[in-house]
Parts: C-alpha cells; structure tokens; sequence
C-alpha cells in the first residue's frame, strides 16, 4: 500500500513548525514515531526514514521540523550557535519537542497510547530529552546521538525504554560522554540499552555524510546502518505489542 504524506504545521518555542507526516491507509488507529532530524534540520535524511516506518511497519511517523519553517541550515558555523540555546535550555528543547508529540497524538490515524521517538545526531538527542521530560512515550531512540542533555537528574522521569546506538569510533560521543551517560540512566532506574559498531564513526546512517568533506568525523556506513534500523525495529516491536 502506498505511503500517504502531508505537511503536519504546529507551533513550538514561538516558531512555526513544519513537519512531514507519514502513513498508510489502514484500520484502525496505529502506533506513531516522531521522527527528530539531523542538526542541519528537517531534510531528505528524516523524511525518508518517517516514510520507511510507515511503510516498513505501518506507523504513523512524523518527521519534525528543528529550524521552524521546515529549514535546512547546510552551514554547520552557522548551524551551531543556533543548537546551543537548545543544548542548555530545559524549557527551549522541551517545547520543541512535546508539541510535536501533541500534534501526532492528535492525529486520528496514531493510537496516543502508543507513540515513540526515534532521532538522527542532535535529533537522538531530542528524543532523550523528551524522554527526560516525563513524556508518555514508550522509547526513546538515538541514533550516533549526543549523550548530553540539559537535565540528567531528571531521568527518574524517564517512563518508556531507552536505546543509544553510537559508532564506537565517533569523535563527538567520547567514551566520558557514553559513561555519564551510562551513570543517570543507572541512576534513574531506566530500562535502557547502548550498542556500539566497531570501527563506526558520525553520521553512519546518512548516506549524504560523505559528502561533506570531514571523513574523519562523518563517515556513512551501510552495515551499522542496517544492524541499527533492525535493532530500533525490534524494540519498536516490544513496546508497541
């Protein structure tokens, strides 16, 4: 059956969003899966997967817009000062990241009992704070994610299953980073898991990394792409029953 899209707009922390829903048509309401992008922004990268989960699986997915307006900044100079507010504002991120929970749930097609959170880069990160947020989500799911996030105490909040799946080899996620990470997740009591790929540097899911010209920070790789799809499947599996 053919995947149904449209834009989805909402409104978070006084930007105004533009996401892409993903869908089939089908009986009955279904489980959802926000779908949070690259630093760059809501590009080819996050639409596809939000497609691939509606036709894989037949999710609703919901593609989130980072920048507002559904803007790709390719600059990362210029992409980064923007980031940083979102790095260190509790209150920033969480905006940004509950109400495109709000507008999926919503939707008539998702069963809001049953949404998750999946996010490629600094969008993994997106989903850990929305997790961290208290959110009724069922997991959280990083792929090469920062593990730094604004409120680490808060993760006795975390209410669903947490997955961080990291190249071993990535620069900007250094064994400290996945250690304190590792520590608040323990702390907090949370159901969570963390798979490393050898050899695996940033970006290892997006094809397009190659281009950028930074081959020793990001770097596709087809095999950690596929192993880490199929473990967010599993998982998606488990907690949607």
């Amino acid at each position: 059956m053919a995947v149904r899209t449209e834009q989805l707009h909402y409104e978070a922390d006084g930007l105004s969003m533009v996401g892409h829903l993903a869908w089939n048509e089908g009986a009955g309401p279904r489980p959802g899966v926000l779908v949070f992008p690259e630093a760059f922004g809501l590009g080819d990268h996050a639409k596809g997967r939000a497609e691939r989960l509606a036709s894989e699986f037949g999710y609703v997915a919901l593609a989130c817009d980072l920048h507002g307006n559904g803007a790709v900044i390719d600059a990362l100079e210029e992409v980064l000062p923007l980031l940083q507010p979102l790095r260190t504002e509790a209150a920033k991120v969480r905006d940004r990241v509950r109400q495109p929970l709000a507008a999926l749930a919503a939707r008539p097609e998702v069963d809001a009992s049953r949404i998750a959170a999946i996010g490629f880069c600094f969008g993994g990160t997106m989903a850990f704070e929305l997790a961290l947020s208290g959110a009724d989500i069922k997991a959280a799911i990083g792929f090469h994610s920062g593990l730094e996030v604004t409120s680490p105490q808060d993760a006795k909040a975390i209410k669903g299953k947490v997955l961080a799946l990291l190249g071993a080899d990535d620069p900007g996620i250094p064994p400290e980073q996945r250690a304190a990470f590792e520590s608040f997740m323990r702390e907090g009591g949370v159901d969570w898991q963390m798979h490393l790929y050898g050899g695996v540097l940033h970006s290892f899911t997006a094809p397009e990394a190659d281009s950028r010209g930074m081959p020793e920070f990001l770097r596709y790789d087809a095999v950690a792409d596929a192993r880490s799809w199929k473990q967010m499947a599993a998982l998606l599996e488990e907690v949607f029953g």
